[in-house]
């Protein structure tokens, strides 16, 4: 039986311990190749230097530069339970964009903060955005406590402001446990230094984490990738995409909107597998169907148990990009893409703009939003969109603005309008 794994997103202010506690997991429970320490150990002794844990991340980060062997982006590590996948996010703007857009989905999350330092403002807005995307499940790892001689007072200082400002968000962390990555100190073996504190390691708190099952009890949501035709396909079109949410079953009838045409299942195919009869939340299919007429972009579902499409939408809105929005003057265009849609949109109005490291209320009257600060915004698209309120379906709640290339603004859908 394949062992289950769990993929967490680890995140926190600069210098405050991130790469060294990546390191130290990797070390600590052999979850690095053969020979890859000793390979390490090498090249630090000939840079002279002594081995610390975040020179592991930086010799693994140089491999996968030059294509080899590892990827950090996402890393990987096992505990006696079950295995990790570590999504590595650099800075809130990565960490969004990756979040939002579906390309890393994170079940829990580890917040790391300096004792030595406390809270920055970078610390709360990574806060800010577990919130915003609904990442429950999170653990506080307070590091370095060697620069404070391993002393119960300055943890139990900065952890109380970590717990007033995330009590403002509403976030309720599992375990909050003081470590040195450094020397390994509650990381993966309790430590003999900090005897005031009873609580679980890195390792046993997150392997108290629940499993986050796909969501496969949600109304079945099906975005269209793709549409091909061909001889494989007989005299019907192959529909291609990703199963959001709920469940598909051969021979189920399914309306797509917008547009509206009903189709029929004729087959669902899998890579590698033949006679598949149904697909659930979280799998890659295509579907034969007995008609043509739809085109990436809609939605699936059951005809009777579908968001009706809207052009107006309330949402909330993480801005990331140095180019502050301008309402009065909105002459670049956005983008708004949500799953496989993607439409020309305006900002219609701003109903609320918050400071994401104070949450403090900003004035709105001159309709800017600046970078890292989120607003509360009523979208307009130019054409109808599916969409629904992340707190209902996740899968068709979260999205990216776009502008040009670049991706400016993450966000989450509050309410649709009908």
């Amino acid at each position: 039986m394949d062992r289950a794994s769990l993929a967490f997103v680890m995140v926190g202010h600069v210098d405050h311990g991130k790469s060294t506690l990546i390191g130290r997991l990797l070390c600590d429970t052999d979850s690095l190749p053969d020979g890859k320490l000793e390979e390490i150990e090498a090249a630090a002794r000939a840079e002279g230097r002594e081995l610390e844990f975040g020179f592991v991340m930086d010799h693994l980060r140089e491999e996968r530069e030059r294509g080899i062997t590892i990827d950090t982006a996402q890393t990987f590590f096992s505990s006696p339970r079950r295995d990790y996948v570590i999504i590595d996010a650099p800075g809130h703007k990565e960490f969004i964009k990756n979040m939002i857009t579906g390309a890393s989905q994170a079940e829990a999350a580890m917040l790391i903060c300096s004792v030595a330092e406390g809270v920055q403002e970078q610390t709360k807005r990574h806060a800010y955005v577990l919130k915003l995307l609904g990442l429950a499940q999170v653990v506080v790892a307070y590091n370095k406590m060697d620069l404070v001689g391993f002393q119960e007072a300055p943890f139990r200082r900065v952890k109380a402001d970590m717990d007033a400002f995330l009590g403002r968000l509403g976030v309720a962390p599992s375990m909050e446990v003081p470590i040195s990555a450094r020397r390994g100190d509650n990381v993966a073996t309790r430590s003999g230094n900090m005897p005031w504190y009873d609580g679980p390691t890195i390792l046993e708190a997150l392997d108290v984490f629940a499993k986050i099952p796909p969501p496969t009890d949600k109304p079945l949501r099906f975005p269209v990738q793709d549409v091909y035709e061909g001889p494989e396909a007989g005299d019907g079109r192959i529909v291609v995409g990703r199963v959001e949410s709920g469940r598909l079953e051969r021979g189920q009838s399914l309306r797509f909107l917008p547009g509206g045409q009903v189709r029929t299942v004729r087959e669902i195919r899998k890579y590698g597998e033949q006679d598949v009869a149904s697909a659930e939340a979280g799998e890659c299919i295509g579907v034969v169907l007995e008609d043509d007429g739809l085109e990436r972009g809609q939605v699936g579902g059951p005809q009777d148990d579908l968001p009706s499409p809207t052009r107006r939408f309330h949402a909330s809105v993480f801005w990331l990009s140095p180019t502050p929005l301008d309402l009065e003057r909105q002459a670049d265009a956005l983008a708004l893409k949500c799953a496989t849609q993607e439409q020309p949109c305006r900002i219609a109005d701003m109903l609320e703009r918050l400071d994401s490291s104070t949450l403090e209320l900003l004035p709105r009257e001159d309709g800017r939003l600046r970078e890292t600060e989120v607003g509360e915004l009523l979208i307009e698209t130019a054409e109808p969109v599916v969409v629904e309120s992340f707190y209902d379906v996740q899968e068709l709640g979260r999205f990216v603005l776009v502008r040009g290339r670049d991706v400016v603004a993450g966000g989450i859908v509050t309410r649709p309008e009908a």
